[in-house]
């Protein structure tokens, strides 16, 4: 049957037992997307690995955290100690650059989404940049900001202000770039996702 309907839709003659591109595109979509989404993981994680590196952390504990094997450490970190070495990381919540203020956002809006589950509007949202299944472009960094903010008028109440503030701190820092000199340390998706854990956490003190 999807062999005839494809061959409708070219206009052209089609074995019924022969498999179509475009069946073809819509079956590996999926798979193509866990397989990116594996590859940047693994990418993340070699990158945190060279920042726990410049922390002056054990080979010890770094397997531990990443759950690795210790030769597998060890291998990174022969090759990032024989590196350049680069610019310490400034872990202070309040950062001005654009990738920085989205893990602030994605970190808000994910202890909103734990909150409220299903009830809170940002759940589905937050669940997609999670699993990579959205990536921080502007349009769904809008999307989120638009969520979170339908969220806090619903729930702001029971929140408290520590979530109103720091979204509005982050909604200044994405509406109006400050101009800051210079290029922050690490990659936008380190950035993001020490943003997003230091925003958690900073939560859970207020």
């Amino acid at each position: 049957m999807a062999g005839g309907e494809n061959t409708q839709r070219s206009g052209g003659k089609q074995d019924p037992g022969a498999l179509t591109e475009e069946q073809a595109a819509r079956m590996l979509a999926g798979m193509n997307d866990v397989i990116r989404a594996g590859e940047e993981m693994r990418k993340l994680r070699a990158e945190m690995i060279k920042l726990f590196i410049g922390f002056g952390w054990t080979q010890d504990r770094i397997a531990r955290l990443t759950d690795m094997s210790q030769p597998a450490v060890s291998k990174q970190v022969t090759k990032y100690r024989s590196a350049e070495p680069e610019t310490p990381m400034d872990l202070s919540l309040d950062q001005p650059d654009a990738p920085w203020l989205e893990g602030r956002l994605w970190g808000l809006a994910e202890d909103i989404s734990e909150t409220y589950a299903d009830a809170a509007r940002c759940t589905r949202c937050v669940s997609a940049l999670t699993r990579a299944k959205k990536r921080f472009t502007p349009e769904n960094v809008d999307e989120l900001r638009r969520l979170v903010e339908e969220d806090l008028r619903q729930h702001g109440a029971d929140l408290g202000g520590g979530h109103r503030e720091a979204y509005d701190e982050i909604s200044r820092g994405l509406d109006v770039p400050t101009g800051r000199a210079g290029t922050p340390a690490g990659s936008a998706a380190v950035r993001r996702t020490l943003a997003h854990r230091i925003q958690r956490d900073r939560l859970r003190l207020t």
